[in-house]
């Protein structure tokens, strides 16, 4: 099921502005060179951009790096018309530089063919790497004064059952992840990375370490138990758990995310990460009854596999503790107000 062709919501472009409007002042006139712009992340970092451009005359612009500027076109013509977001075309690791000064580099490209296993573990952190290193030489060459790094919370490795959110300073592993983690390890090194080359240059490092989320434009055909939970039931068929549905995960909207990206970008403190994601936790067979919830017709969920007693639980959850207490930042959608967002986004009967 692709994405529909139409803008997000104004009420959700309006909350990331009402929620930010104070930190763009900072960014008049000023410009932005953005990878993984047209994807997930990327989409609703490009529409609150321009609504906040918009409203408040700020006289920003911004590039895109994108292999396939046509596709985006056709995803979201409403964006790629605009005067103020040009595309670059190229492949992260080998784009062209563009010419000109650039004050901020978002870096929030992800390299999906992880999950559809058509890039081996070696293969994947050598492109993650090549593709890093190839858009910190960029940025030394534009002399930027700002640099966010989204990264991932896969960095911190396994996260113990018994530790209800994992905090930035969780020491995570010493010894390298399984060989089935190499998305993990290319986050990794692609911190360390990004942590050594600022180190040598005049430009401020954010990092925001990203966890799960809910949204419009969040993949429905990918790994994501979200996502396929929120297919099944747009095509009205019964929800399936892959699983168990033991795992627990949490899961933020992402007109939250988009606040959240957005503070950090301005106010966060240069080097010290940040993590990005919702605290409370849902396991898998709540979530796909939260799901099941939100549509008119309903099934009953399957879950596919029976628990084994004794099986450690798979748990992915942050603590953002440091996010409020230095930022300020809080989950100000509710999950079952998200997952109601993101299916009448879509186009199915949600309850609304």
């Amino acid at each position: 099921m692709s994405a529909p062709v139409h803008p997000l919501p104004a009420g959700d472009l309006d909350h990331v502005l009402a929620h930010t409007r104070a930190l763009w002042a900072a960014a008049r006139g000023q410009s932005f060179f953005i990878t993984g712009g047209t994807g997930f992340f990327g989409s609703w970092l490009l529409e609150s951009f321009a609504r906040a451009n918009d409203a408040l005359a700020l006289g920003m612009r911004a590039v895109v790096l994108t292999r396939d500027p046509a596709a985006f076109l056709n995803k979201a013509p409403h964006l790629a018309r605009r005067t103020d977001v040009k595309f670059h075309q190229g492949d992260l690791r080998t784009f062209a530089f563009p010419a000109g000064h650039f004050d901020y580099v978002i870096h929030a490209a992800a390299d999906t063919d992880v999950w559809t296993k058509r890039v081996t573990a070696d293969g994947l952190i050598a492109r993650l790497t090549a593709g890093t290193n190839h858009l910190l030489d960029f940025s030394a060459q534009a002399g930027v004064k700002c640099f966010l790094h989204v990264s991932s919370g896969a960095v911190y490795g396994t996260q113990p059952a018994s530790l209800a959110g994992v905090a930035e300073d969780y020491p995570g592993i010493a010894d390298p992840l399984p060989p089935d983690a190499a998305w993990a390890e290319g986050k990794r090194v692609a911190e360390q990375l990004c942590r050594a080359h600022a180190a040598r240059h005049p430009y401020e490092l954010k990092i925001a370490r990203c966890f799960t989320f809910v949204g419009p434009h969040l993949p429905l055909e990918a790994k994501y138990a979200i996502g396929n939970f929120l297919r099944d039931g747009l095509r009205g068929t019964p929800i399936e758990v892959a699983g168990d549905g033991t795992s627990v995960r949490s899961y933020l909207y992402a007109s939250d995310l988009a606040v959240w990206l957005w503070t950090i970008l301005f106010r966060g403190e240069a080097g010290r990460p940040y993590n990005v994601g919702s605290p409370e936790a849902v396991s898998i067979a709540e979530l796909a009854g939260l799901v099941n919830e939100v549509f008119a017709q309903r099934f009953p969920v399957k879950i596919m596999q029976a628990v084994k007693p004794g099986s450690p639980v798979s748990r992915y959850v942050p603590s953002v503790a440091r996010a409020a207490a230095e930022l300020g930042l809080q989950v100000r959608i509710p999950l079952p107000e998200a997952l109601r967002k993101t299916a009448a986004w879509y186009g199915g009967a949600a309850k609304l």
